[in-house]
């Protein structure tokens, strides 16, 4: 059996521990809230050790993007393919993603709604690596919306739908840290429900 390199173990572990904070305080703070000092702190890590992790402050926000992304994948888009193709899948996705949101899954709410806010207006690889995750995730829901109208369940512009749905979501999570109000989310599953039963066609099943 090939021997495992403990010092790599230990690296891979304060990698994910830096990350894991990273994200958490980023979806508070913002991304310029990250730093390198400031994690090294918080972690009892030191500065030279943390650095040579990432070795900069945007190599720290690009990983942590990614390791936001795969929570918000573990939590939203995962247990939505659980379900099968179809209207159930595009409600499954929204209920989760509403559940994500409401349970805090990071601190600050939608990290990436938070994050995308941040740096919609500036250039550069940050900027970049969140408008491809925008892109992928709008993909994802016009994909999902498009199966449902091939199997005859919904009926519309799958763009626009998608685009419905996705500002219901993210109007929920931003009024319910501005107002700290969750009937918010109850609201938005209110408005889900009904824009998808008004694109639903005659005789579908709805899955609520």
């Amino acid at each position: 059996m090939e021997k495992v390199d403990g010092r790599l173990v230990r690296g891979d572990q304060t990698r994910r521990a830096v990350l894991r904070r990273a994200v958490d305080i980023a979806s508070v703070d913002g991304l310029e809230g990250l730093s390198i000092g400031r994690l090294a702190t918080e972690l009892g890590i030191s500065k030279s050790g943390l650095f040579a992790h990432f070795g900069s402050k945007e190599e720290l926000q690009l990983a942590t993007i990614r390791a936001a992304r795969r929570i918000y994948a573990d939590n939203v888009v995962t247990p939505a393919f659980e379900v099968e193709p179809g209207l159930g899948r595009v409600w499954a996705l929204s209920a989760h993603w509403l559940d994500y949101s409401q349970s805090r899954v990071f601190p600050g709410g939608c990290f990436f709604q938070k994050v995308s806010h941040e740096y919609a207006a500036r250039g550069g690889a940050v900027q970049d690596s969140l408008a491809a995750v925008h892109r992928e995730w709008m993909d994802l829901i016009e994909t999902m919306i498009g199966e449902a109208i091939e199997r005859g369940e919904l009926a519309g512009d799958p763009k626009l739908l998608a685009f419905d749905l996705n500002a219901y979501y993210e109007a929920a999570n931003l009024a319910s840290i501005l107002h700290e109000d969750n009937t918010t989310y109850d609201q938005a599953r209110h408005a889900v429900r009904f824009r998808l039963e008004s694109a639903a066609t005659a005789g579908t099943a709805l899955p609520w």
